[in-house]
C-alpha cells in the first residue's frame, strides 16, 4: 500500500522549497549573525514569520501594527505573565519569539516596516542576565545603529524601542506596550517604508 498524493500537489513542493531554503539560509546567517550562540538560530523562518506579523492586522479603521521581538528566556515568558495574569494591553503588539534579543538582526526589523509595522519593539533581559551573556549588549549596539539608519531614511527614531523586561515583569510589559501604542497613535502610520502588495 502506498500513499499517494491526490489533487493539486504545487503547495506541497512549493513547502518542500521554502523548508530547503529555510534550512540553507539558518545555517548561513548563524554563521554570520554575531552575538555568540544567540546568533546561531534562526534563518529564513524567521524573515518569514516577521511579515506575517506585519501582515496580521486587517486594513480598515487603522490601529497601529507593532512587530515586537522577545528574548524567550526573559521577555517572551513576561508577556505571558501579563497575559496569564488578565493585565491589560493592546493587542496591537505582535510578538515573535527570538532565542536572544541579540539575534534580532537590523535586517528583521526594515522587514517589518515594510511590511506594514507601524513599530518595532525588541524586548530582551536586563543586561547582566542575558542567558547567552551579552547577548542583549550587541543587541542594544545594533539597534543603535538601526534607529540611524530609520532617521537616514526620514523615519522617526522612535518606532524602534527597545526594553528590558524579565520573566517576572509581566506588568512592565503591559506597560510598554500601552505607552508604545499611544506614541504610535500619535506619530500615524508608517508611511515611508511599507511596501505597495
Amino acid at each position: 500500500m502506498s500513499l499517494e498524493p491526490v489533487g493539486d500537489t504545487s503547495v506541497l513542493a512549493q513547502g518542500r522549497k521554502d523548508l530547503e531554503a529555510g534550512a540553507a539560509g539558518g545555517a548561513q546567517e548563524g554563521r554570520a549573525g554575531g552575538g555568540g550562540e544567540a546568533g546561531k538560530a534562526g534563518g529564513a523562518g524567521e524573515a518569514r514569520e516577521v511579515g506575517k506579523a506585519g501582515e496580521a492586522v486587517e486594513e480598515g479603521e487603522w490601529a497601529p501594527k507593532i512587530v515586537g521581538f522577545a528574548c524567550r528566556w526573559c521577555s517572551y515568558a513576561g508577556a505571558d505573565l501579563a497575559g496569564t495574569s488578565r493585565m491589560s494591553y493592546p493587542a496591537t503588539v505582535r510578538l515573535l519569539r527570538v532565542p536572544c534579543s541579540g539575534r534580532v538582526n537590523p535586517a528583521f526589523i526594515m522587514r517589518a516596516f515594510q511590511r506594514g509595522a507601524d513599530a518595532v519593539l525588541v524586548a530582551g533581559c536586563h543586561p547582566g542576565d542575558c542567558h547567552y551573556t551579552s547577548g542583549n549588549l550587541f543587541a542594544r549596539r545594533r539597534l543603535a545603529l538601526a534607529k540611524g539608519l530609520l532617521e537616514y531614511l526620514g523615519m522617526e527614531p522612535e518606532r524602534l524601542q527597545i526594553h528590558w523586561i524579565s520573566a517576572a515583569e509581566g506588568q512592565k510589559f503591559a506597560r510598554v506596550a500601552s505607552e508604545m501604542s499611544k506614541a504610535v497613535e500619535a506619530l500615524g502610520r508608517n508611511r515611508k517604508m511599507r511596501e505597495e502588495i
